[in-house]
């Protein structure tokens, strides 16, 4: 990624670097900046931000917002994703363009993983 992002997904963690072991791993990112309260993560346009909720901000996991990130083998992830202590979800959905399944990272926020049929 060239310059600030345009597009992203803030997660709030106590952890940051260590939570970011798990989106490096699993979606094969790049980390692209390192702070003590926060890790920003890249891949392909898309910018994750893990980040220690600021102060007055209270948040409660699993969270609001799921991210989805697209994967070459939904079953390939799940497995991964618990390999790296997330956890997969039952059940797989599909329409003509993608199928979809959710998992939830080591903190319990919610991801959709989409492949393309």
């Amino acid at each position: 990624m060239s310059g600030p992002a345009q597009f992203g997904v803030i997660v709030y963690t106590a952890n940051p670097a260590g939570l970011a072991h798990f989106y490096l791993e699993l979606f094969d990112m790049v980390e692209l900046k390192s702070t003590p309260e926060l890790v920003s993560l890249g891949k392909e346009g898309l910018n994750i931000v893990l980040h220690s909720p600021p102060q007055g901000i209270e948040f409660t996991s699993p969270g609001p917002v799921k991210a989805f990130i697209t994967v070459a083998s939904i079953r390939d992830s799940k497995s991964r994703a618990e390999q790296l202590g997330g956890t997969a979800l039952e059940g797989e959905w599909s329409n003509p363009i993608f199928k979809v399944a959710n998992i939830l990272d080591p903190e319990n926020n919610p991801i959709q993983l989409r492949e393309f049929i």
